[in-house]
């Protein structure tokens, strides 16, 4: 299975075009099947980001949907949360994609993309933003590794 790693920072054209980084595009059309959309853009509920990802991927969020009665408030939620402002999107011949504004204005982005490779998913981040992340993620991954390593207590 292909992932997404790394790092990249893209600039917008003054269309207002970002190439995606071309590990992304060689990952996403690895996953890619016919008739799917190359790539999937939403909001993060968790961060000032865009998470990208493949249809398949995308699908699998879903899944949750089916123990809730379709009728329900709770449902219509989880589905208007998940669908309402997810963009199917292709690239061009050069891999560029146009974001939508709403998009582009959760993440902040103006000049310049940070895409952050996260497996099996990726995020389109502003820079600065993007930094920091990385930064607190790393602080709390530490932090997780100290607890997951640190004596339990009690009799040996």
């Amino acid at each position: 299975m292909s992932m997404f790693l790394g790092t990249h920072l893209n600039r917008f054209d003054a269309k207002g075009r970002v190439s995606i980084p071309a590990p992304f595009r060689s990952a996403l059309r690895d996953q890619a099947k016919p008739q799917e959309p190359l790539v999937i853009l939403r909001p993060s509920h968790l961060n000032p980001c865009i998470e990208a990802w493949t249809a398949t991927g995308f699908a699998s969020l879903a899944e949750p949907l089916s123990e809730y009665d379709p009728f329900s408030e709770d449902h219509e939620d989880l589905a208007t949360s998940l669908y309402a402002d997810a963009y199917p999107l292709d690239s061009d011949k050069e891999g560029r994609i146009i974001l939508p504004d709403v998009l582009r204005q959760h993440a902040d982005l103006t000049d310049e993309v940070a895409f952050m490779g996260l497996g099996r998913v990726f995020q389109l981040w502003n820079p600065a933003a993007a930094a920091e992340r990385r930064q607190q993620a790393r602080s709390r991954a530490r932090s997780l590794t100290s607890k997951k390593n640190a004596p339990t207590g009690g009799a040996q």
